[in-house]
């Protein structure tokens, strides 16, 4: 028996992820890769009122700015293959705009590195 005094342990909040998907696998084009960024649609009439709570913490998520993929599943701490599912469903909704990372830059040439420090220790000493 629990002391008065004592308080019940909380219960740790779960949905299994099944019920937050209703089922459903990965989409067979997987548009969203870990380092997809995603953020919300800009118009707020496009986010009707009946979205699953899931969906709509996603939304208000993504509503500050561009996040990636992996970051609002750790953000949403739910297994990725539920966050890519989220996306996808608003993202054909139009409640999302997604973008594709940044691609990295290409390395330079070192000898036209040296060739311009050459030249600016010519011109200013």
């Amino acid at each position: 028996m629990i002391d008065p005094d004592e308080q019940e342990p909380e219960a740790a909040e779960l949905v299994r992820p099944y019920v937050i998907t209703n089922g459903r696998g990965l989409p067979e084009d997987d548009q969203f890769s870990l380092i997809t960024l995603v953020t919300a649609a800009a118009d707020p009439q496009l986010r009707p009122g009946h979205l699953s709570p899931e969906k709509q913490s996603v939304l208000d998520l993504c509503s500050g700015g561009y996040l990636s993929v992996a970051e609002i599943a750790g953000h949403m701490r739910l297994p990725m293959g539920v966050v890519k599912i989220l996306l996808s469903d608003l993202a054909e909704g139009g409640h999302l705009i997604t973008r594709a990372p940044v691609s990295r830059a290409q390395l330079v040439d070192k000898q036209i590195l040296q060739e311009v420090l050459d030249g600016l220790q010519a011109r200013f000493g």
